[in-house]
């Protein structure tokens, strides 16, 4: 059930950066979920080993290599996706930090809703 929460509150998100960013969209909401499940799984598997992997530049920039790793994944899900479009780097730079601050309220708004339940 946790699961499928998740998976709904990271949906929303992303529907929201492609409302919110121009040169961010998907073409219907089956290209929506679909990266949303991908951005899931990168998350889950792909990500903590190349922050591992990049920790001492991490450590160097001072968390700036730990977003831009963000960007990359964002950025190549685009690539995996068919219908999911992000037209630059910039874009996905932009996407991406609208995507976290989206994601943060959401997740933390869908705490407060189950803890109270």
């Amino acid at each position: 059930m946790k699961f499928l929460l998740k998976l709904i509150v990271n949906t929303v998100a992303l529907a929201i950066v492609a409302y919110v960013v121009p040169g961010f969209f998907f073409v219907d909401v089956y290209a929506l979920v679909v990266a949303s499940v991908i951005m899931g799984v990168l998350n889950t598997f792909i990500k903590p080993v190349l922050q591992i992997v990049f920790l001492p530049l991490t450590i160097i920039t001072f968390g700036i290599t730990a977003f831009l790793i963000n960007v990359v994944l964002l950025w190549g899900v685009s690539f995996i996706v068919p219908g999911f479009e992000i037209d630059g780097f910039l874009t996905a730079l932009i996407a991406s930090l609208v995507l976290m601050l989206v994601s943060l309220f959401l997740n933390k708004l869908s705490e407060e809703r189950t803890s109270r339940d």
